[in-house]
């Protein structure tokens, strides 16, 4: 049913999700990512108030394993349940319940985790942290890359439609949030296009956002 990675990149310190669903609109109720503390995949069956949480217990300085821990503990129905996270250290958490869809399966690699459910085989989420750590270039690429090859290795069992990448730098707001909501071609591709797109122009519309005296124009008929 859904397939995501969450990360983390030590070189600049930004953390990034990408997730692809047969459902509609997953990255809207899955992806959660914070400057400066971590990122957090919730997933089948998603209950979007798990993301801010563990991310609110990891700001308070709980490893992922302990935010993903303190959250269940608090939580209804995480019996239902998938959480991954990655903290401002790397290091990572899962967890899966026993009345999640499907048969779960993950992969862990340097600052990266993959997994997924309902999958065409077991051997997606390894190919996405496999994805990850071969690709070079901003995290958003490397994103693109893992998701692709999660595709690429079989992906779901039926139809992806959406997706989505969020990404978070240093500011209070995600500098990257692409999303794919429902197509029958490729939401991935979707993603990719965009993102071809709108890395070029990242920089740009976070200056234009801190200070636009100093920022770029647009581009566009009429802004001369």
């Amino acid at each position: 049913m859904t397939f995501s990675l969450v990360a983390r990149c030590a070189d600049t310190g930004m953390f990034g999700i990408a997730i692809s669903s047969s459902s509609p609109a997953v990255a809207a109720r899955c992806a959660f990512t914070r400057a400066g503390v971590g990122a957090v995949a919730s997933q089948n069956v998603t209950d979007p108030r798990l993301g801010p949480a563990a991310l609110d217990q990891m700001q308070a300085g709980k490893s992922a394993a302990d935010a993903v821990a303190a959250v269940c503990d608090a939580a209804s129905f995480t019996d239902y349940r998938q959480l991954l996270a990655i903290d401002a250290q790397g290091r990572t958490a899962i967890h899966s319940g026993p009345k999640s869809l499907g048969i779960w399966t993950d992969a862990a690699g340097d600052d990266v985790i993959a997994a997924g459910n309902l999958l065409a085989n077991e051997a997606v989420p390894q190919a996405i942290v496999a994805g990850f750590e071969a690709a070079k270039g901003h995290l958003g690429d490397r994103l693109i890359a893992a998701i692709r090859a999660g595709r690429d290795a079989g992906g779901e069992a039926g139809p992806i439609h959406s997706a989505g990448m969020q990404i978070c730098d240093t500011v209070a707001w995600p500098v990257a949030d692409l999303r794919c909501d429902w197509t029958d071609n490729c939401p991935i591709e979707a993603i990719a296009t965009a993102w071809e797109v709108y890395a070029p122009q990242l920089d740009a519309y976070v200056q234009r956002a801190l200070d636009p005296r100093a920022a770029p124009s647009y581009g566009v008929p009429g802004d001369d």
